[in-house]
């Protein structure tokens, strides 16, 4: 059911102090918030660079609070934790007499019961069969759409659903500014950008794939990034060297911001399912991804005319045999190696042809 907007709310915290790409699936949720109650405070619950990321970023988030390390949310279960920072922190969250709270971390085995301690008048989130109950819960599921899941836990607290503006996430000044001064932008610029990084190894495309799609792409006339975090510089430039044509490594050198600067000068973003090409989706670019399995399921987004998706349907390690999805083996090979180049390279013209940018 669709639970009417409550009257007379002032104040909203969202917890989820999770990675980029998570921060991108609850912006639907997020935006359907802000619209169904414009004059309140909406608050994310998150991490520190969520804070330097969204200061001074128009959109749906009024201010972050930076939560320490909690056992089980944002630390591992079972550790200690700093219990003086944690008290601290739930002091701040309930004077701010929070009218709703929203679990948007997981099942909540362990962020439900933190979330209760802030003393909203609502609560509401997912729950898992051992988690304890919120004000109004939904059961939590595995895989499954996010953006769509967390869609569903904003109406619990009378937010209807519906699409997010074009873009979902707004640039500032500074973001074109970093993208400019790490490449500089030449008079008739296509730009395409590789991302072949990603957090799970499983996900990644292998590197000399992704140094023949560029080549590819630089033989039609665009000029070709190749991004990464600084723990990624070696992949990327293992990536660039293997390309005939000149590419330009950035491995390190864009933060998050700079990186929405480059990405809404691109073209076009063909990359692993990671959050660089969540982030371009929600800036409107045109983007492939290539995606494991579930994953796929689990990251479409709810406009999904920017993404042309290619998919690998592998679920044993190509090394021990073991099926991973419900287990996990020690190997880390690649498990979308299956794709080939051409499907890929075949998606990412189509994704040119579809903005006019076709040689």
């Amino acid at each position: 059911m669709q639970w009417p907007p409550l009257a007379g709310v002032r104040r909203i915290a969202v917890l989820r102090p999770n990675a980029v790409g998570d921060f991108v699936f609850a912006l639907p949720a997020l935006h359907a918030l802000k619209q169904a109650y414009p004059d309140a405070c909406l608050t994310l619950v998150g991490k520190e660079w969520h804070r330097d990321f969204l200061a001074g970023r128009p959109g749906p988030v009024d201010d972050v609070a930076v939560m320490p390390p909690v056992p089980g949310v944002g630390a591992a279960p079972g550790t200690g934790g700093d219990g003086e920072a944690i008290e601290d922190f739930i002091a701040r969250m309930r004077e701010q007499s929070l009218d709703v709270a929203l679990q948007m971390f997981g099942g909540g085995r362990h962020s439900n019961a933190f979330l209760q301690r802030f003393g909203a008048r609502l609560s509401v989130g997912a729950r898992a069969r051992d988690a304890p109950p919120l004000d109004r819960w939904l059961p939590y599921r595995e895989p499954v759409p996010r953006r769509l899941a967390l869609l569903e836990i904003a109406g619990l607290a009378g937010a209807p659903p519906t699409l997010p503006p074009v873009p979902e996430l707004a640039l500032v000044d500074a973001d074109r500014a970093e993208a400019a001064a790490a490449l500089p932008p030449v008079p008739g610029e296509r730009l395409a950008v590789l991302q072949p990084g990603a957090s799970d190894p499983r996900r990644r495309w292998p590197a000399h794939r992704f140094a023949a799609l560029g080549d590819r792409l630089a033989r039609q006339g665009l000029r070709v990034a190749i991004n990464g975090a600084p723990a990624e510089a070696a992949l990327v430039a293992e990536v660039a060297g293997r390309m005939r044509h000149p590419a330009v490594p950035l491995a390190g050198r864009l933060g998050l911001g700079g990186l929405c600067g480059l990405l809404a000068r691109a073209r076009l973003l063909v990359s692993n399912d990671t959050g660089p090409l969540h982030l371009a989706l929600a800036l409107g670019v045109p983007s492939v991804g290539i995606f494991w399995l579930t994953n796929l399921v689990e990251g479409m987004p709810l406009r999904p005319s920017l993404l042309h998706a290619a998919l690998s349907a592998r679920t044993r390690c190509p090394v021990c045999g073991q099926d991973n999805v419900a287990l996990r083996c020690p190997h880390d090979a690649s498990f979308v190696a299956d794709v080939g180049l051409d499907e890929v390279a075949v998606l990412a013209g189509r994704a040119l042809d579809e903005t006019g940018q076709a040689p």
